[in-house]
């Protein structure tokens, strides 16, 4: 048997983040969901696999939901079902969580490292934590091989601490947990880390941060505050830079959905959302609630606009040519390239956007 995580309906409703990549490969917690289904399923061997490929009559085929986050718990009670192919509910249960809004990514982000935390150090024991580092609830704390941390604070008595294979958390560090440094990323010096917060695989993080989650291979690498925030991959911060998360009034933030076409109430806190290679210039600031798009370059002596369209440049429109040009440039310096695919996807949105 195998699963086919499928996002045709939920696709348009997690935009920016979809519109360059698929649900399942959303990152919330430590993991992406993709990686979720597959590190879960590798503990049921010969019984159900991932597949990218499906059609209507493959009997051996069970279609889900892209936007299912799944517990290893909940996993082990609906196996059976999945076995046989049976109907599944998914009822209001803290097993199990459905990602219907681009602002959930950082509201289940808590939810979600503490599930990916249990399921990853499960059975396994952490690398020493050197002894330059003040520590508390080290029992809650995981470092996998090569992370180097050195003359810091960890507080794992609110939540669990993970650094990654090869991260680095430089001196001055302040972190209070749920936090998840993912691997070959680098946390800067004098850095103060708030709960409930991810910084995906080498990416740069500095300042200050607090609940929000940061996709692989982006920057925020200077001073500024970002709270309540997502920002995808290969994304980068100017200096300064910092983000409202509460309202003056302390009322109901609305955020834009590109589904609805109108601003949604997402609650009491929501600071940026920024799609896949958006850049914002040094001492950016940005309103409570503001969606940035895919390959945005942000520059103004005033607050940017609650929702910036896909490839803006400044208050004009990035042209093709340069936006391949200057993603090349951004990832030459981590060592990557933008791939045919890539530039495929990037210009198929163009033309649509």
């Amino acid at each position: 048997m195998k699963i086919f995580l499928d996002d045709t309906e939920i696709k348009q409703n997690l935009y920016p983040f979809t519109a360059t990549r698929h649900t399942a490969d959303i990152r919330i917690g430590i993991l992406t969901i993709r990686e979720k289904w597959a590190f879960m399923l590798s503990q049921f061997p010969n019984t159900i696999n991932l597949t990218s490929i499906t059609n209507e009559e493959d009997k051996m085929v069970i279609s889900l939901e892209a936007n299912i986050i799944p517990s290893i718990e909940w996993l082990k009670g609906c196996i059976n079902k999945l076995n046989k192919n049976d109907n599944i509910e998914f009822g209001e249960t803290d097993l199990v969580k459905r990602l219907n809004h681009p602002w959930e990514i950082f509201q289940f982000n808590d939810w979600a490292l503490r599930k990916d935390f249990e399921l990853i150090t499960a059975g396994r024991i952490s690398q020493p934590i050197p002894s330059t580092n003040k520590v508390i609830s080290g029992e809650n704390i995981f470092l996998e091989k090569g992370a180097d941390v050195q003359h810091s604070i960890l507080n794992a008595s609110a939540g669990p601490i993970y650094i990654g294979k090869n991260a680095e958390v430089m001196e001055g560090c302040m972190i209070r947990g749920p936090f998840a440094l993912c691997e070959g990323a680098v946390l800067k010096m004098g850095s103060k880390i708030y709960g409930a917060t991810t910084i995906g695989p080498y990416s740069n993080a500095a300042g200050e941060i607090k609940n929000s989650v940061i996709f692989g291979f982006s920057n925020k690498a200077h001073d500024g505050y970002l709270g309540d925030s997502v920002i995808g991959e290969w994304c980068n911060l100017g200096a300064g830079t910092t983000n409202s998360n509460l309202k003056n009034t302390a009322g109901e933030v609305k955020v834009w959905s590109n589904v609805d076409n109108d601003y949604l109430p997402v609650g009491l806190k929501c600071g940026l959302l920024m799609g896949d290679y958006s850049r914002s210039a040094i001492n950016t600031s940005f309103n409570t609630g503001t969606v940035v798009g895919v390959c945005c370059n942000i520059y103004d002596t005033y607050f940017p606009p609650k929702f910036v369209t896909n490839f803006t440049w400044g208050k004009e429109r990035y042209t093709f040519d340069k936006i391949v040009k200057d993603i090349n440039n951004w990832k030459e310096l981590k060592g990557k390239n933008l791939s045919s695919q890539e530039i495929e996807i990037l210009k198929h949105l163009y033309t649509q956007s």
